[in-house]
């Protein structure tokens, strides 16, 4: 199965130094523990070398002076962040050829996504994950939500679109006007697992409980193994149960370590 990823790589600081973050990595991870042929198109400096965090995952990448990176700071399990540089947007017109996928994954961190992709690939499952075209920052950098102006435009077209419930401030009603636009929108919720709305009906779906470690990446984890598993499928029910259990498998470890093994993706298959 064949897995594109579209955003940015970014650069996410730590205290004592970075590490390599942004939807794009780690649904792209996800995917290929999936066994996915996966492929990332995205943005950021030529001289930062992507290997050590996406081994074996082709990146092609579009030339920039700058690679996205956030600076994250969790109290109380509420991520508070800065933006301190945005790499190029990413447009269809900037890359010279359109690969083919399966499986197409949105993935904006910063504004970047060109909505021209969502016309590119006739036939392929279109999943996307909104998060950061509902972020806007200020001249610091910092990060404050902002209204999806382009939500009406995206939500008919895409086949898929996940978000978390933090992603919308918890606001129901939002949710709910969202889901009557969508063909399918999944809505994660952190210790409650998440819902499924489709065609007026809606499905929750809970988790088990795990202590959290970190839960960075852990909505991409999410949203990679939902999409790879509805794609096998068909039954989004069950995409929703598969990525529920790797998601929270994900945020006992830390970084791209939580990206969940093969070993406990065969102790769900097998159950």
């Amino acid at each position: 199965m064949r897995y594109l990823t579209i955003g940015h790589i970014c650069q996410d600081i730590l205290p004592n130094g970075w590490m390599f973050g942004g939807a794009a990595t780690y649904s792209a991870r996800m995917a290929q523990a999936l066994g996915c042929q996966v492929q990332v198109l995205t943005s950021l400096r030529s001289d930062v070398d992507v290997r050590p965090a996406l081994a074996d995952i082709e990146v092609v990448r579009l030339p920039s002076d700058h690679t996205t990176t956030f600076e994250n700071i969790y109290v109380d399990h509420v991520r508070h962040q800065t933006l301190h540089a945005v790499a190029e947007r990413l447009t269809p017109d900037r890359f010279p050829a359109v690969p083919t996928a399966d499986i197409v994954h949105l993935a904006p961190i910063a504004q970047e996504v060109d909505l021209g992709w969502l016309a590119c690939f006739p036939g392929a499952l279109i999943g996307v994950t909104p998060q950061g075209w509902l972020r806007q920052w200020d001249a610091q950098g910092r990060i404050s939500p902002i209204g999806w102006a382009e939500a009406a435009e995206v939500l008919p077209r895409a086949d898929v679109v996940i978000i978390s419930i933090e992603d919308v401030a918890h606001q129901e009603d939002l949710v709910q006007q969202w889901a009557a636009q969508a063909k399918m929108l999944v809505v994660t919720r952190g210790a409650h697992g998440c819902t499924v709305h489709q065609n007026k009906l809606v499905t929750a779906v809970p988790t088990h409980s795990v202590e959290i470690v970190d839960a960075t990446g852990a909505g991409d984890i999410f949203a990679a193994s939902f999409l790879v598993r509805l794609r096998q499928t068909g039954d989004p029910i069950a995409a929703a149960r598969f990525a529920n259990y790797l998601a929270s498998q994900s945020i006992t470890r830390r970084g791209l370590d939580s990206i969940p093994t093969a070993h406990e993706i065969e102790v769900y298959l097998s159950r």
